[in-house]
């Protein structure tokens, strides 16, 4: 098992930027494919951003492409999220995932409690 400590989030204008973090205990975090998802008010989580265990597999979602980048440092136990450009409709709360097996669903996953994003316009 594994568990997941985000940070970073806040408020920020319209075309600013936040790094966030998650900070992973428990088990090898390298065993882990590690993501990003978000979930705004009244909207369902949706996938954001996932790296593979490996770091060779990267998906993003066509809404943050170009100005998100996920990355993950193994030695530090820690993924991280660079958003830059940041829009309105970027507000939400973003949630670390840990998924421990390939071809899992994600949402089966090990969740972190999440940090609120808010970009104002």
């Amino acid at each position: 098992q594994v568990q997941l400590v985000e940070s970073g989030g806040g408020l920020v204008q319209a075309g600013g930027s936040l790094r966030l973090s998650c900070a992973a205990s428990g088990r090898a975090f390298f065993r882990y494919d590690m993501g990003w998802f978000r979930q705004a008010p009244g909207k369902e989580r949706e996938r954001v951003a996932t790296l593979s265990r490996g770091g060779d597999t990267i998906y993003y979602v066509d809404s943050v492409k170009g100005r998100f980048t996920i990355s993950r440092d193994n030695a530090k136990n820690t993924l991280f999220l660079q958003m830059n450009s940041l829009k309105p409709e970027d507000t939400a709360v973003y949630y670390c995932n840990a998924r421990p097996e390939q071809g899992l669903n994600w949402f089966s996953g090990y969740w972190g409690q999440g940090t609120q994003v808010t970009v104002s316009s």
